[in-house]
């Protein structure tokens, strides 16, 4: 309890009194006494993530009144899958803070249900993703740049720049994976069952982490296969390149998943920007939705 005073830059006493009052509120006893001082009641660990997201929602809300006050024109608060993170808002959303700096945006990855969770606790404005199986209620999915699997490696690899590859090649490589579940992976398993005639070699590590991903592919002869957009940088500078194999690995396209209504100057200043940026994102894109 004085270290919980100490913290806060209050009296032990006013802690207690805090502390009584609010279990008189809730009607349930929070934190038992023994001799070294207290310890949570079950009722208390039932309440202490609550509490925590009840903190963490004061401290974002501080920092938006403080982003109004600094940066004058608001903030918007972004979702982006992995791959629109790594692709399309890494070439974009630099420029943009270039052309509107008093427009804070607040930038953080999640995936699927994630992403419909934050959506349904009201705590997105702007998701960059790909169409859900199910838009939320109110809010809608607009394409705004196309994107296809590729096989990648390094350009020391064997099977590196040469103007086609067979699959029986292919077949014959070390794969590094994604794990079970995202789309890379559902795609790699359907390529090895139509075009493989032997069970792949398959490298011990599965991560979707961009960080694990491109180190290990720059120093082995590994093979994998990612969305253009996640290693668009990755292809730009060299470090990675694309295999050239028969046959088309398409995917669904990146968009702009935003309310119908509710949506605020800025949050529309930056769905617009994102989609007018989408054409200028390089010559080896696979076009933006609408183009050849």
């Amino acid at each position: 309890m004085q270290r919980t005073a100490d913290v806060i830059g209050l009296t032990q006493s006013s802690v207690t009194q805090t502390l009584h009052h609010l279990e008189s509120l809730l009607g349930v006893k929070l934190f038992e006494r023994h001799a070294r001082g207290v310890r949570p009641t079950p009722a208390a660990r039932d309440l202490l993530p609550i509490a925590r997201q009840l903190v963490l929602g004061i401290s974002e809300g501080a920092e938006a009144v403080v982003a109004r006050r600094t940066c004058g024109d608001g903030v918007v608060r972004l979702i982006g899958s992995t791959t629109a993170t790594h692709g399309l808002l890494a070439c974009t959303l630099p420029e943009f803070s270039r052309r509107y700096p008093r427009i804070q945006i607040h930038l953080r990855e999640a995936e699927g249900e994630d992403q419909l969770l934050a959506i349904a606790r009201g705590e997105v404005d702007l998701v960059v993703c790909r169409k859900p199986a199910v838009e939320p209620e109110g809010w809608k999915f607009d394409p705004v740049i196309q994107d296809r699997f590729l096989i990648v490696c390094r350009a020391e690899h064997p099977l590196a720049r040469r103007r086609e590859v067979q699959w029986s090649e292919l077949s014959r490589g070390t794969w590094l994976l994604l794990p079970t579940g995202l789309g890379a992976r559902t795609r790699f398993d359907a390529l090895c069952e139509q075009h493989f005639d032997r069970v792949a070699d398959v490298y011990p590590i599965v991560t979707q982490s961009l960080s694990m991903l491109q180190p290990l592919l720059r120093e082995h002869d590994l093979l994998a296969i990612l969305p253009f957009n996640f290693v668009r940088s990755q292809l730009r500078d060299g470090s990675l390149v694309e295999v050239k194999a028969e046959g088309e690995l398409a995917m669904d396209p990146i968009g702009l998943l935003q309310p119908t209504e509710s949506a605020g100057q800025a949050t529309l200043v930056l769905s617009e920007f994102l989609r007018m940026s989408c054409p200028e994102l390089g010559e080896k894109s696979p076009g933006p939705v609408g183009t050849s």
